[in-house]
């Protein structure tokens, strides 16, 4: 089979903008699997445009992160933020409240892996505010 897609194309289509309120900025999703009886998983490429980000939140089942473009933001309730990059995954344990987002300066795409729905899916807390944002950049 041969490859059609140009060499800086994005794997995935961008999806569509996301137009509710867990997230601050400019962010596409492409659903690409919903959980159903067989599956207990949702899978979905999560791009954020600089600065874009998720509101708090945490996953009953637990969620991993695959980073297919750029370089974003992780943190874990309590810990310092960390830089992840294109090629890095990222396990965001069950039930641990986090956030990930682009940078300040770099969009940043990643495919968001829901696992365990069957216990159920995300719990969406309080916007990440610019000074929570802002304090692992210095």
């Amino acid at each position: 089979m041969e490859n059609t897609k140009e060499p800086n194309e994005p794997v995935f289509a961008k999806g569509e903008k996301v137009t509710n309120d867990n997230f601050t900025g400019t962010v596409y999703l492409n659903y690409l699997v919903e959980t159903d009886t067989t599956h207990n998983v949702n899978i979905g490429s999560v791009t954020f445009e600089p600065g874009a980000r998720t509101n708090w939140h945490y996953h009953k089942g637990g969620q991993i992160l695959l980073v297919t473009e750029g370089t974003g933001l992780y943190q874990e309730k309590g810990k310092p933020i960390e830089i992840i990059k294109k090629g890095e995954v990222v396990k965001c344990p069950p039930n641990i409240e986090h956030w990930h987002g682009a940078t300040p300066t770099e969009a940043m795409t990643h495919i968001a892996i829901g696992t365990n729905t069957n216990i159920g899916g995300a719990v969406w807390l309080q916007p990440v505010t610019d000074e929570e944002y802002n304090a692992g950049l210095k």
